[in-house]
């Protein structure tokens, strides 16, 4: 399985969809993918199949910008979860979405997602929430009202495809403001002792095969309460080495 876990892999405020090719995403892509790839977008909102189907549509679309026709295109959602594992062994390229992460990753666990890509040999690609739920030990970083709270879980089980935990979109969500509290300083730096967070911008992400994590691109680490820049655009960093 080659995994690549993004903030976001599309360029903003084009007329289509694009990916973004800063940092290598896309000549990665190229080498990872078969040809005429079959697509299965899995879900964020289960329940909501056409918003899943109108977002999932931009994956084929990207990728026919860079001339890589799509083989077949299909989303997994609450009306198609019994027949995900024919769904998943029938893809080759799987596209985790981004949204809310406590809703998408109960909708993973609900279906046995983690034990459904135990032996998946095609290629992944998590967006922003989906990221954030391929870690073997999810941190659910809080996001909507009332979030911030102690009672709030912040912690759950992944899919178990990275080691790491990704905070994706950080150049917006860096000074955002939950419950009155600075999402960084008060709530994530806080939440980091004991553990390591690297927070990634739109354009950089993180990639995984046989064990290996690699950051392209710009990043940074929390852990301890301290925030350090890891690379720069243009950059990539061995993060992990397989056991």
């Amino acid at each position: 399985m080659k995994v690549f876990l993004t903030s976001s892999p599309f360029l903003p405020d084009t007329e289509g969809p694009r990916f973004n090719p800063a940092n290598g995403l896309v000549e990665g892509l190229k080498e990872a993918l078969p040809p005429f790839p079959r697509v299965l977008c899995v879900a964020s909102s289960p329940d909501r199949h056409d918003l899943t189907c109108r977002y999932g549509n931009d994956i084929p679309r990207a990728l026919a910008f860079e001339g890589i026709d799509v083989g077949g295109f299909q989303v997994l959602t609450n009306r198609t979860r019994e027949d995900a594992k024919w769904m998943i062994d029938h893809s080759d390229f799987l596209v985790l979405h981004g949204g809310h992460v406590p809703t998408q990753n109960a909708f993973f666990r609900e279906i046995g997602l983690r034990d459904l890509l135990a032996d998946y040999d095609g290629v992944v690609m998590g967006i922003s929430a989906g990221t954030m739920n391929a870690a073997d030990r999810v941190y659910m970083q809080p996001e909507e009202e009332g979030e911030s709270s102690p009672e709030f879980v912040r912690w759950a089980d992944g899919l178990g495809l990275s080691q790491i935990n990704v905070l994706p979109h950080y150049q917006n969500v860096k000074d955002d403001i939950v419950d009155g509290l600075r999402l960084f300083e008060d709530i994530t730096y806080p939440d980091s002792f004991g553990h390591t967070f690297f927070a990634l911008p739109d354009g950089s992400f993180v990639y995984v095969e046989d064990g290996k994590e690699t950051i392209f691109g710009e990043s940074y680490r929390i852990r301890d309460g301290i925030l350090e820049q890891m690379t720069v655009n243009g950059q990539c960093r061995l993060l992990s080495e397989p056991e």
